[in-house]
């Protein structure tokens, strides 16, 4: 039997091939799923790890050591506690204040010792530290302080005691003699070295942070009662191996256990979890994801396995007749029937282990080059027996009938046909399927889990079935149509194909076949066009650039002197910390922002002109003195309210508070300096505040009679809160009565903006017409316009102009998310402009490399293995084709032979021939579209597109009007080749069977 089994497989080699090449896709699909799995797990972790912020690659931890004490922690304890998390790089620090070179108390000096800073200081005069009482300063503070190389400077242990305006520092013990040896610049101010310290960044003043550089023998001389000390651990890229997340999330877990049981001074600072938690997601949606593509793809190669089995053992019916009649057992019989297709399906399953991991792994190399993925892996052979065994399931159900057929039948050429009305029961269970899982994607909300991934298979399946249940009728109904019109071409080729089994088996297996490839092509294409709005959107601008927490008036002044035309910088930030509005000066909108038709009907100049109508100018002092004379009567508390002058220096140097006291009725002239309007101030407003911590019943009027040379003439140019404000003859005069106190107290500012400030909103517009300010208080705003969507902000948020935004503001305090948005034609050398005017860059991003960062997580990489899928899918069609027509036109040959002998035309014969095939396709290829267009209606939707939360985004819901019918005309192409080799074919054998029937 084996032998006869063996000469079997070499009698029919073709369809043996066949069966092994079918088998070798299912088995290679199911093995290329958790290879491709493992590839994007690979991809998403360098994609990730390559795009991460500094902070999310390293572990900070610091304490504050009691150097008084010497039974506490010391240096060597905070750096053991990293010793059991393998892969990172070391940095150590130390610093404390220090107090002998600042000549304002409020001031003290940051004496900082940190492994390695010679490497990263570019020296400007003089040397790096090397020995015991050498320091190196910024060249800021040198130019400041009047200090150069050689200089001795004397630098004692500083404490800080608090006071109303701010802490003052005071030296703690007799000053250390040390000499500066160089004054240095930060080579890279944002590089990944300096850690989280803002070593650099710039304070409330304006004034661009610059510690005094020395080594640890240095800061061993000084005597002090604490240190702050603290590691910077970096972790390398390799860190971050895909199989070892889980486990280093446990190894920082008990890093901040271990620590804790150190000292509970210890403070450990990471952003690794977030990092962690991404990539994660990013995975978990990929393996959601691709098997959407796998499935449709399995149940195709299962389907054209069916239909090789069915059509091969159609051609050896007679063999297994023959048998019969002989008195063949019955396992003969099973066994000659299944005996070749089990060991072709067998070798299929064995090179389909090998053959998916390397069409992985070329993928692989040319996608993702340089991840390292491993060619073999057997954690990827898991299912491939599974995969196998339905092969064999297959087989054997494809031939059922022919084995539990009678003889006679068996002898029939053509199979009986069944009479009668049947309930296509598998069909009505897959429709009902498709139903459900749908259901369950709407319910879920879109959740890829349990049927609900199966929803876009069942779908494209329950309408295939549809279509290959209709065509048959359908193609009868025409045919017969076109038999009474005499058309006989038509005739034959539609009731061909209304009368054979074949063809409408073919229907299916076509029709899903471009169902698969056009879904793919569409969830590709959506997905492509979401993240290009996503990076271009969320984004804001061609180009944006971070900078270190700042002033407001500083942001503003610094980018509108680096490019006084507007023409490529424009400053932006945000009104408070997480909130969905977004202040940005409006002046350079129309040139630096990438205005797009999702925005609405508003054009960014007509933006502009709505945040920005014109505006009184602001009240200004020039010079440092501030002067303040009022009036104070019916005064009615018990604890002093104080006067405080809040200025905001035009330069962008800070905010300048000039406190003042009155507590009894009175006239008051206030007197008193602030260096830091040496170049000019705008006045921001007028604070009183009782001095006491709980309510307190407050009462005055104060009249206010000159205050900084501003005009106090015109009631209308001043805006009061807490209080009521009237014109009296030589000034102003505020009202308060607040019997529960003045928490925030009341305030005097001036209209020196547009006042409820006007906003621009997308979505819902601003509850009780306030937003937070940025100073934190509630202001009012008046909606001057709706957009579809805003930059940055999506299609729920608020855009303000930033300069009017912080007139009304009470202070000039730093800005939230300080940004510089760049068009693509800034120069070159924009960051270097930008940090001559004191702005230290942390993060330089464009829409491009977000497009890029977004195409590599998890859900962008899983639409490729749709693509492949749906492309090996037309191949499998196109395969089955092939061979159906081959089995066809094999049994097509007596047919025509008769109708040539009763007078069918030879040209009529080949138009038939040449109609029926290629018509099958183009009505498949059709109704394939349409299915995979409707499906993608229905599910579409659900399919994941990015790894991280992003703002709600005007996503398009279509595909690109080209790219879906281009690979449809594309695929059909392929299909109707195959269909009219198969139709412009001679049948084998026709001719001798139309000599032996004497046709002519």
């Amino acid at each position: 039997m084996i032998s006869l089994v063996l000469a079997m497989l070499r009698t029919r080699r073709g369809q043996a091939t066949t069966l092994l090449l079918l088998t070798l896709v299912v088995v290679g699909a199911t093995v290329a799923v958790p290879a491709y799995l493992r590839t994007v797990d690979l991809a998403v972790v360098r994609g990730e790890v390559d795009t991460a912020a500094p902070g999310e690659r390293t572990v900070a931890l610091s304490a504050t050591v009691d150097n008084s004490d010497t039974s506490t922690i010391d240096f060597t304890d905070v750096t053991s506690a990293l010793l059991t998390v393998p892969g990172f790089t070391q940095v150590y620090s130390a610093e404390f204040p220090a107090a002998g070179i600042e000549p304002e108390p409020r001031d003290a000096s940051r004496l900082t010792y940190r492994q390695e800073a010679c490497a990263h200081l570019t020296m400007l005069a003089g040397r790096c530290y090397l020995g015991s009482g050498e320091i190196v300063i910024g060249e800021r503070t040198a130019e400041r302080l009047k200090l150069g190389v050689g200089d001795p400077a004397a630098l004692a242990f500083a404490v800080s005691k608090g006071s109303p305006t701010g802490p003052v520092y005071a030296a703690f013990t007799e000053p250390t003699p040390l000499t500066v040896v160089g004054v240095y610049r930060p080579a890279a101010p944002q590089e990944e070295y300096w850690g989280s310290h803002d070593y650099f960044a710039v304070d409330v003043t304006g004034r661009t942070g610059e510690p005094v550089f020395t080594g640890q023998a240095t800061l061993a001389l000084m005597r002090r009662t604490s240190t702050l000390v603290g590691v910077d651990a970096t972790a390398a890229p390799a860190t971050f191996d895909a199989a070892r997340l889980g486990r280093l999330r446990g190894q920082l877990d008990e890093l901040k256990d271990r620590t804790a049981k150190l000292s509970q001074a210890f403070t450990v600072t990471t952003e690794i979890p977030d990092l962690i938690g991404r990539v994660e997601r990013s995975r978990a949606l990929a393996r959601q994801t691709v098997p959407v593509g796998a499935v449709p793809l399995l149940l195709l190669a299962y389907l054209v396995l069916y239909l090789a089995v069915d059509y091969g053992v159609e051609g050896r019916r007679p063999e297994l007749a023959v048998v019969a009649l002989h008195g063949g057992s019955w396992w003969h019989r099973w066994l000659l029937a299944l005996g070749e297709n089990i060991a072709a399906i067998l070798a299929g399953a064995v090179a389909g282990c090998v053959a998916g991991q390397l069409a992985v792994g070329a993928v692989a190399a040319w996608r993702f080059p340089g991840i390292g993925v491993p060619l073999f892996t057997a954690g990827a052979l898991g299912n491939a027996p599974f995969a196998a065994l339905g092969a064999l399931v297959v087989a054997l159900l494809a031939q059922r009938r022919h084995l539990l057929s009678p003889v006679g039948e068996l002898l029939r050429r053509v199979r009986s046909r069944r009479t009668g009305r049947r309930v296509p029961v598998g069909e009505v269970l897959v429709g009902v399927l498709a139903a459900t899982a749908v259901g369950q994607l709407f319910l879920s909300g879109g959740g890829l889990s349990g049927v609900g991934m199966l929803a876009p298979a069942l779908c494209m399946l329950a309408l295939a079935l549809a279509g290959a249940r209709l065509f048959a009728p359908l193609a009868g109904l025409l045919g017969r149509r076109a038999l009474r019109r005499g058309q006989l071409s038509v005739a034959l080729a539609a009731l061909q194909l209304a009368r054979r089994p074949g063809p409408q088996r073919l229907m299916l297996l076509l029709v899903a076949s471009v169902a698969v490839l056009g879904y793919a092509v569409a969830s590709a294409d959506v997905a492509a066009q979401d993240r290009d709005l996503a990076a271009r959107i969320g984004t804001g601008a061609p180009r944006v650039v971070s900078v270190a927490p700042v002033t407001r008036d500083h942001l503003l002044h610094a980018v509108r002197a680096v490019d006084p035309d507007g023409a490529y910088a424009m400053a932006a930030a945000q009104l408070s910390e997480g909130a969905s509005t977004l202040a940005v000066d409006t002046t350079r909108l129309a040139t630096v922002v990438d205005w797009r038709p999702e925005y609405g009907d508003l054009d960014a100049a007509r933006v502009a002109a709505l945040l920005r109508p014109p505006a009184r100018e602001p009240v200004t002092v020039r010079g440092p003195d501030v002067t303040l004379d009022v009036d104070v009567s019916d005064v009615k508390m018990s604890v002093p309210v104080e006067i405080t002058v809040v200025l905001s220096s035009l330069t962008g140097r800070g905010t300048a508070t000039v406190p003042f006291k009155f507590v009894n009725d009175g006239t008051y002239a206030f007197r008193d300096r602030t260096p830091l309007c040496v170049d000019g101030c705008r006045l921001a407003g007028l604070h009183l505040r009782a001095q006491s911590t709980s309510p307190t019943s407050t009462r005055f009027v104060l009249t206010v009679r000159g205050l900084a040379g501003a005009d106090l003439t015109d009631v209308t140019r001043w805006r009061p809160t807490g209080g009521r404000l009237d014109a009296v003859r030589g000034g102003l005069r505020l009202a308060v009565d607040a019997p529960g106190g003045l928490p925030d107290g009341a305030w005097i500012q001036p209209v020196d903006a547009p006042f409820p400030l006007p906003v621009l909103t997308a979505g819902p517009p601003p509850r009780d017409g306030t937003l937070a300010g940025l100073d934190q208080r509630p202001t009012q705003v008046r909606v001057t316009g709706r957009a579809g969507a805003l930059p940055r902000l999506g299609t729920v948020g608020t855009l303000v102009d930033l300069e009017y935004a912080n007139r009304v503001a009470t202070d000039a305090g730093s800005a939230h998310r300080s940004e510089v948005w760049l068009t693509g034609a800034a120069p070159p050398d924009v960051l270097t402009r930008l940090a001559r005017q004191g702005l230290i860059v942390t993060g330089d991003v464009t829409a491009e490399q977000t497009r890029r960062r977004l195409a590599a997580q998890g859900p962008a990489l899983a639409t490729w293995f749709h693509l492949l899928a749906g492309a090996l899918a037309v191949l499998l069609a196109a395969g089955g084709l092939g061979l159906i027509a081959a089995v066809d036109r094999s049994g097509r040959a007596a047919d025509e032979a008769a109708l040539r002998a009763q007078g069918l035309s030879r040209a009529a014969m080949r138009r038939a021939k040449l109609w029926t095939y290629p018509a099958l396709v183009v009505v498949a290829g059709l109704l394939g579209l349409g299915s995979a267009l409707a499906v993608w209606r229905l599910t579409g939707w659900a399919l994941p597109v990015f790894g991280e939360d992003l703002p709600a985004l005007p996503l398009p819901h279509w595909p690109d009007p080209v790219a879906v019918p281009a690979t449809w005309l594309a695929s059909v192409a392929l299909l109707l080749a195959v269909a009219l080799r198969d139709g412009a074919a001679d049948p084998a054998g026709s001719s001798r069977r139309r000599r032996r029937i004497g046709a002519p």
